[in-house]
């Protein structure tokens, strides 16, 4: 595993943004109102960290791409949200549209769907080996057919399930963000092809991840409020490497995306 990483380390790594971030915006007082990805490829540029050469225009995934994990429907009705800029009765209780942190915005289709892009060509382009970037992905509670947790669709599902069409037999998944990886996991929870991790602070919602399931590669780590630096150097050298050297894969997806 070790070796596998310095080999795509040694490749020049790539970076894939897009501007529809930095118009793009879910609401005054939500807590994706703050640009996140324009500010830090603004800011990976100003550090010299992004030169043009690497950086990469995303593509946007059509309703086919997402249809690979998403249900046709659903995915019509959040096309349908975004070009009449309101949902209805039947997709409030039927998809999550417009309800529970999940509103209607300008760009509800064409956001998540450019993230989902950069993810399925992130997929296409380490086909070569080496590392990709991308500040947007990580929307990991979408569900096949409902909005959950701010993601209305899941764009490192499609990631892993593109490696596995692209013929990989073995991809590891470590998601830390601050919630716990819930659809990602649900996902692959019976597929052993795929080892889901999962680092997540004890209790937030949307769920707490007590469970690991070894004979399914599926391992939760719900840490408690205040977990720091120290603790997670141990518990990634203790736990999480060795697992995933256990696993042997032949591609990672790391999801690390905090919202606070």
């Amino acid at each position: 595993f070790g070796r596998a990483i310095m080999r795509a380390m040694a490749q020049t790594p790539r970076f894939i943004g897009s501007e529809i971030y930095r118009r793009s915006r879910y609401g005054g007082k939500h807590p994706l109102a703050i640009p996140r990805v324009s500010l830090v490829i603004d800011l990976c540029r100003a550090l010299g960290w992004l030169p043009d050469d690497i950086y990469i225009d995303s593509p946007v995934a059509t309703p086919d791409q997402l249809a690979r994990y998403h249900d046709p429907g659903y995915i019509a009705a959040v096309q349908a949200c975004e070009a009449a800029q309101k949902t209805t009765d039947d997709c409030r209780a039927r998809y999550g549209l417009g309800v529970n942190g999940n509103p209607v915005f300008g760009e509800i289709f064409r956001r998540p769907a450019t993230a989902c892009g950069a993810t399925l060509h992130a997929a296409g382009l380490l086909n070569d080996g080496g590392i990709v970037y991308s500040p947007a992905g990580g929307t990991h509670h979408g569900r096949p057919a409902r909005a959950s947790g701010f993601c209305y669709f899941n764009d490192p599902v499609l990631g892993i399930l593109a490696f596995l069409d692209q013929g990989l037999g073995r991809i590891a998944y470590l998601d830390i963000d601050a919630h716990h990886g819930d659809g990602g996991e649900d996902a692959f929870a019976a597929d052993p092809r795929v080892l889901t991790v999962s680092v997540h602070e004890a209790g937030r919602w949307p769920g707490t991840g007590l469970d690991c399931d070894p004979g399914n590669n599926r391992y939760n780590f719900p840490v408690p409020e205040g977990f720091n630096d120290a603790e997670f150097d141990y518990l990634l050298e203790a736990a999480i490497l060795p697992l995933v050297d256990g696993f042997g894969p032949e591609a990672i997806i790391l999801q690390a995306e905090l919202l606070e």
